[in-house]
């Protein structure tokens, strides 16, 4: 009855983180595969390649409509309505309006490369009761706001050692920022080794399950800072469960 309870409250925290990530993807799929820009300003220079040092050779009206066909770093291809294709930077793009009448924005261009990762290796230190503990993970993202971990780690206690695994399901409702909270829920294995030293110590083997919260923060190139709070709940036999609180900071690095 405690593992079902268990098992039951953990899939009403994941659903809903889930749900709203899924509408968003569901979304970003329903929209239009051209974004359509007006002109705002009295003229939108289009170079000849994606950077200052490229001549100008069009420039587009004030009213006057234009397709973004493609990115890279801080410049956007456009092709106007009378097929001129040339290069713009963000920040003159950043005041056009779109056919809502609104100003377009641009997602900050240092969260696409994390965006776009598929793996992430990791490694954290923190508190696992009190005593200090020692976690890998990997983390593989298969959805904008959505992954999948697996988490391996060690806790060192004075009077026992404790190894630990579970496999769980992440959620970030706004995988799009730099600084992002997620949360997670999961299921594994829990193996408890008392001390030699102490008398009639037996070792504990249960399942384990894990549902947490944390927040990951991009700090450059592929390298990212996350914080984590977790509580675990090692189910020891049918009628008896043991739950244990566990924080850790670490690094990972993503590809």
């Amino acid at each position: 009855m405690r593992v079902g309870a268990w098992l039951a409250g953990a899939l009403v925290v994941a659903a809903a983180a889930v749900l709203p990530a899924r509408g968003a993807l569901a979304a970003d799929a329903a929209a239009p595969e051209e974004d359509r820009l007006r002109v705002a300003d009295a003229y939108l220079e289009l170079h000849t390649g994606p950077g200052r040092g490229y001549p100008v050779f069009h420039v587009a009206e004030r009213h006057e409509w234009v397709v973004i066909e493609n990115r890279r770093t801080d410049w956007y291809r456009v092709r106007t309505d009378s097929g001129k294709t040339g290069w713009v930077p963000r920040a003159q793009l950043e005041k056009t309006l779109t056919a809502a009448g609104g100003t377009k924005t641009f997602r900050d261009l240092i969260v696409d490369d994390y965006l776009s990762r598929k793996v992430e290796l990791g490694v954290s230190w923190g508190q696992f009761k009190g005593e200090p503990t020692l976690k890998l993970w990997t983390h593989w993202r298969y959805a904008e706001g959505l992954g999948a971990e697996l988490t391996v780690g060690q806790v060192q206690g004075t009077f026992s050692g404790t190894d630990y695994w579970h496999l769980g399901l992440t959620a970030e409702p706004w995988a799009d920022r730099r600084l992002s909270p997620y949360l997670q829920v999961g299921l594994g294995k829990f193996r408890n080794i008392p001390n030699a030293s102490l008398v009639q110590a037996i070792p504990t083997n249960a399942n384990l399950g894990a549902a947490g919260a944390g927040l990951r923060w991009y700090i450059s190139d592929r390298f990212v800072a996350r914080a984590d709070w977790t509580l675990y709940t090692a189910f020891v036999s049918d009628t008896r469960s043991l739950e244990y609180r566990a924080w850790t900071l670490g690094l990972s690095f993503f590809f």
